[in-house]
Formats: structure tokens, sequence, C-alpha cells
């Protein structure tokens, strides 16, 4: 099916089961233990060996021997890889750093070999018996200190609207400031973890992916093979934020591994492994200057950003919003690329937009602050319904004042004392802050495969992933809510190569275009009914598992008595993003209380309001947004990856010294969804929501610390001794 209209009522309008608050089909599984995850196919294959990862001990150089053979003579082992004797490997094209290292050494914890033994206790201790002998070159590890080298010429060009120069010199009003975001880890619950059995030349893996077809063809590559030798099963993810977007070294070792040790091998990476052998958001710095008249209209707005990366790998997109948030004539926004020797820098939830806002909407706040207005009016003032540097191209939908005004309101916002440091509470210096989230609405060619029998059950077969987030759920309601039947007469089965490739989970694009898939399908499979039946097409409504049309019904079961239908369909999207801008809008709203002794932050209470399209499932999507929500708790308060820069690898690379948020932080959360449809963006007429959630968040928060303190931080996160010494003195 190709969308390439604005799409007309059909029978998602309906909204009998699509739109409701409809608890989690697969939470039963989850509950009770038995949702496998990936290293949990105990059932699948005989005989499973265990793989232990030896990583790199340095961050840059080559290796110049390494020493297994007390390895090799140690009790239950089986094999041990190597880059010299793994055979030739190629290397996907979305890694910047080869997965399996040698001699050669990129990064630190690169992976450089793999031992295999009969139990993960053999096979570990086997590993610590591995010496591996190295020239450790010197590298470059600190952004600030590199960020001279980030070239202009060696990106992308800068893109200029206007003449931002002489706007921003002529301004009577300027803003010209510098802010920071660290280095994040996606620090998943579940490892990333991989399973592997050789057939022949054929490979099946058993991993934790949020991209299946993606992870299939890139492990091909690497191992190369035919794509049609190599299945990927992923049907639930125990959380992924982006780091399982890739093929990672698990899922090459395991499958490297089987066929050494001739077994069936599973892998689970240590969790010190997890910032420095797999991806993480990389840091940045982010110069922005903006202009405005007096009555508070920007004239002019500027935001370059610099990031590192490996050779291979590319800048964090953290201007993107700035092209699109805010009006203005003149405009200037470039990336800046250092290359750095830390691992690899890859999609984080929100790429972009995430860190991006954390500097924006900070500066938002100063600007207002200097034209002595309120931080909501001044955003509201600067709103624009089409691309600021292409007029003649609208939003397809842009609600981010009624976002703001909601939120005002619901919030209390007209009780927020403008001038800062005013407000106690005992000991608590308290204090409202505001932001505006946004995240671009993304589509992706998407597909499925549906069947009908005779007990009238429908099931629905799609590669698509569910990370945590309702895949199941929802993708079981559009099928329901296209052929008339409830909930629990639908079947759902996902992640598995075998099945058509979806859109996968990641970038806010999966559950709009995995549903929009599944809608192609079953409008396939209601006209193979509709045929079937004799009916008029456009006269056949499918209701109470009937089939109705000009005064006759039929159950539906019975169009598969004679045998199984099975339909398989794709949605493939045309050019409606080149006429219309698709985006996502929210306001974001915290108020905090900051100890004017310590200098401890305690969120108080959080709202987000959120401009989404369709809302497939109200009760789903709120998890996601308040669990964005909380993440971005994380990256304002507490969230950094501490640079060696020495040594070239980050410390912290566990939960036990990464902080990240937990229940008690977060006391108060609510989450108001716009009513809104966008007829542009599929035929489910929704957006994504999840990664929205948390874009803006983070300033909020900031903002809502220097109300309470009077202290403008404009380095992440938010610490203790960024604030202490300048708390007002208690009186």
């Amino acid at each position: 099916m190709k969308f390439d209209n604005p799409a007309n009522d059909n029978p998602i309008d309906q909204l009998n089961v699509v739109g409701r608050p409809h608890d989690r089909i697969d939470g039963p599984l989850k509950t009770t233990g038995t949702a496998h995850y990936a290293y949990e196919w105990h059932d699948q294959v005989p005989d499973v060996a265990y793989g232990y990862v030896v990583g790199s001990a340095i961050a840059k150089g080559r290796i110049q021997a390494i020493e297994s053979e007390a390895a090799r003579r140690a009790p239950g082992v089986l094999a041990i890889v190597t880059a010299d004797n793994a055979g030739r490997l190629g290397k996907g094209d979305m890694n910047a750093a080869a997965l399996l290292g040698g001699p050669d050494i990129q990064h630190y914890h690169q992976a450089v070999a793999l031992v295999v033994a009969g139990t993960f206790e053999q096979a570990r201790a086997a590993a610590a018996l591995i010496q591996v002998h190295y020239r450790r070159d010197r590298g470059a590890w600190d952004l600030a200190r590199e960020k001279p080298s980030a070239k202009a010429e060696e990106n992308e060009p800068d893109k200029k609207t206007g003449d931002f120069a002489a706007a921003f010199a002529a301004a009577p009003v300027q803003l010209d400031a510098v802010y920071t975001t660290p280095d994040q880890s996606h620090m998943a619950m579940e490892p990333h973890a991989s399973m592997a059995v050789w057939e022949g030349d054929k490979v099946t893996v058993w991993t934790s992916n949020q991209m299946v077809n993606w992870c299939r063809n890139e492990l091909a590559k690497t191992l190369n093979l035919p794509a049609d030798n190599v299945r990927i099963v992923s049907p639930y993810v125990g959380g992924g934020f982006g780091s399982k977007l890739f093929l990672r070294s698990d899922a090459v070792l395991a499958a490297l591994g089987a066929r050494a040790a001739k077994r069936p091998v599973k892998i689970a990476l240590p969790r010190p492994f997890i910032p420095n052998n797999t991806t993480h958001r990389p840091a940045t710095i982010q110069h922005i200057r903006i202009g405005a008249d007096q009555a508070g209209h920007i004239t002019a707005i500027a935001h370059e950003s610099w990031s590192g990366n490996l050779p291979e790998g590319k800048p964090e997109t953290a201007v993107q919003q700035t092209e699109l948030l805010y009006a203005g004539a003149n405009r200037l926004t470039g990336l800046r690329l250092a290359r750095l020797d830390l691992p690899e820098g890859n999609a984080m939830r929100a790429p972009g937009e995430a860190p991006g806002l954390m500097a924006l909407e900070i500066a938002m706040d100063e600007m207002a602050e200097k034209l002595g207005m309120d931080p909501v009016e001044f955003r509201i003032l600067n709103d624009t319904q089409v691309d600021p540097a292409h007029p003649d191209r609208p939003f397809s939908q842009r609600q981010l004042i009624e976002c703001l005004r909601t939120g005002a309101e619901k919030f209390g916002w007209s009780r927020r004392t403008a001038h800062p440091a005013q407000t106690r509470d005992g000991r608590w210096l308290t204090g409202m802050g505001v932001a505006a989230g946004f995240r671009n609405n993304l589509v992706m060619k998407s597909g499925a495969r549906v069947h009908l029998d005779a007990h009238g059950i429908v099931t629905v077969e799609t590669d698509m992933t569910d990370i945590g987030t309702g895949s199941y759920t929802i993708i079981a309601q559009t099928a329901a809510e296209m052929m008339g039947v409830p909930l629990d007469k639908v079947v759902v089965r996902l992640g598995d190569s075998d099945f058509p490739a979806s859109a996968g989970s990641g970038g806010q694009w999966g559950a709009n275009s995995s549903t929009a898939g599944v809608y192609a399908a079953c409008v396939r499979l209601r006209e193979t009914v509709v045929k079937k039946f004799g009916f008029t097409p456009s006269e056949a409504v499918f209701a109470d598992e009937q089939v109705r049309a000009g005064g006759r019904s039929v159950r539906l079961a019975e169009a598969a008595q004679e045998g199984k239908i099975t339909v398989e369909d794709t949605i493939e999207f045309g050019e409606l993003s080149k006429k219309f801008q698709q985006s996502t809008f929210a306001g974001h709203f915290v108020e905090v209380g900051v100890d004017m002794d310590t200098g401890e932050v305690r969120i108080r209470r959080m709202l987000a309001v959120c401009a989404a399209g369709r809302i497939l499932n109200p009760k789903t999507a709120r998890s996601q947004v308040i669990g964005a929500m909380t993440m971005g708790v994380g990256a304002a308060l507490m969230e950094a990856l501490a640079v060696d820069t020495r040594l070239g690898y980050f410390v912290n690379h566990d939960l036990a010294a990464y902080e990240v948020p937990v229940h008690a932080d977060i006391p108060v959360q609510e989450v108001i969804f716009l009513e809104e449809t966008d007829p542009v963006s599929s035929p489910m007429k929704a957006k994504g929501v999840g990664e929205l959630g948390l874009c803006g968040v983070s300033a909020a928060i900031a903002n809502a610390v220097y109300n309470a303190t009077g202290v403008r931080v404009r380095d992440y996160p938010i610490t203790l001794d960024k604030l202490l010494k300048d708390l007002p003195v208690r009186i």
C-alpha cells in the first residue's frame, strides 16, 4: 500500500478498540517470567555452551601478541576465538568500529577474544587466563581539548537563512551563551545478550535487538553470508533506548563462537562492558546566540554544536530542533565533529533533540528574563505554523501553544514567582520551570502478514519488536479494529526475521509505522473476505465478528472454512514529508525544591502536555511518557559518564557508579494528551510519543532550579558542587 495522500475516513476512526486504554496483552507473560528474553531460550536447543568476552585493556593501539594456551588447557574450554582465527569478517554499515578487534584497537573494551566453555563459570575463569600484549598509542579523549579540530568543512555545510550575523548585531536584546551536556549511557535493564546455533551454513541468533531486519542484514554482511542464511529472533527486548538499534558484538561473537565450538553458544555482556563496548550518547558543547526586538520577537537565532566520535562515526545532531521550533527570519545552525578515540557514539533516546533542547530551552528562559517576559509567553510569541526556513511548507499539525497554555493552567503557573530565590518551604527553596518539547515525526516502510482461520482467529506476524513499549497491544488493537473482532481473537507474533520486515522500534517511528503496516495487511484481508462473500466492498462493515453488507450478515470465520486465509502487505510512505513538516510537541512543567544548605535538588511534581497525533493506547502511551520524563530527570541531575582523559575510557561503567533515577526521586507525574489526529502522518493518523516525553524535560528542571535558587547552571548534570557556592545565604 502506498501512502502518498492524506488519510480519509477509514475503519480505524471507529475507535472501538484503537484509542482505548487497554492493558498490555504481554503483561501476564512479563509478570510471570514466561516471556523469553535473549539469554533465556533454554529449551530451544540442547547442549548450549557459554561465551565470555575479553575486552581490550587499552583505548588505542595494536595487539602485539595474545597468549591463550593456559586458557585452552583450562577445564571445560571448547574454543577461543580471536581476529586471527575468526576468518575474514566484514563490517556492518552502521558500526563505527569493528565488533571483533585486532590487531588494531579502536576503543577501550573493544572485544579482542571470546572464550567458549561448557559453563559460564568455566568460560569466565579461562578468559582471565588470557594475556594480551599491546602497543599503546596516544589518543584523543577530551572533547573540550579536541574541539578546535572540529572543522566545519569536514561536516555537512551550515544551514543558513537570511543574514544571521547582521541581524544579531542589530538586535537590541541579545544572548550569547555556551552549554554542555556529558556523555551518557543507555543502561537498559537487560544487558546485550545473544544465543546462536548453526545448521550447516545457516545461523539462527536469538538476540536483544530493536531492529530485526537491520540486525539480520548487518550480521550477514559481517559474517560474509547471504541474508537468507541468517535468522534473527527477538520477540522481547528488556529496554534498549537506542543501544540495540544496531548489530553489536554479542551477536557476532555468539555466531563465531558457535561455529568454532560446533555447539550452540550464548553470551551476555557484563554490565561494565555496556558503556565502553556498545554505544553511548556523545557529549556536546553547544553555542547558542539569540537576538530579539524589545517586544520579544526573535530576529536572529544561531545554534552550533560540537561532539566527538570515532573516525567512521557521526555527530550528535543537537541543532535539529532549532531549525523548526521557533520563528525568526535570520538563522544559522551547524554541526562540528571532533575525532575522538572513545567508544562509539550513537543513537540514544531522542538523539539530537534530547541534548539539543537541554541547551536551547535554557537559552529561551535566559532570553525571556533579559526581555522581562514570562517564559511561557515568550515561547508562545515566537511560535510558527510553518517551517521557518521554507515558509511555503506548513506543519501538518502544530499545537505547541495549546500544550503550553494547557500546561500553565493545569500546573498553576500563575503562582510562580518570576524573581528567583523568593519562595521557601522550610529549608527548601522552591521553583517552577518550563520548556517546550519537540521531536520530529518519522515514518518508515513497514510490512505485516495476517492470517484468518476457521475459528475466526486473526494472527498478525511482523518482525516488529517490543522493547517494553506495548507493541503487541497496539498491533492487536489495530487488527481487532480493522477486522471487527475482540482483542482476545487476535494473536500477535513479533520479532522474527522470518516474518515481513517492519519499521522496528526506534526514533519514535515504531508504533505509527508498524501499525500502519498492519493496517495495510488488514485492508488486503478485508478485500479478500469481501470478495469471497460476494459483497460490495464499499458497503461492507466488519463488526462483532461478522461482515455485513446489503442487508446480509455472515460470520467472519466462515470465510476461512475451506482453509486459512493468509495475506501480506507493506505500507510505503510517499512524498508528503516534502509538502508538510511533521513534528510532535509538548509543554513540560516541573516544580523542584533545593535544600538551601546542601544544594540537594528534589523533584516535587512534573507535568507533560503532549500533542502527538492520535494516541493509539493512552495507557501504554502514558507509561512511555512518564518513563521518558524520568529519564529526563536523570539527564538533568545525575547522569554522566566520567571520561578518564589519560587512558581513554568511561570510569563509572556500572549501575553502582552511573546513577539513574529511582521511584523515590519522582513523587508526582501527570500526562495530558491533547486531542489530535494527523491524516498526513499515516492511515492511523498517529505519530510517535515515547521520545517526546524526554525532549525538553531536563531544561525544565534546570529552569526550575534557577527559579528556586537564582543559580544558572549551563553544564549538565546539575550537581551539588555547581550550586553550593552561589546559593542564597540563609537569613
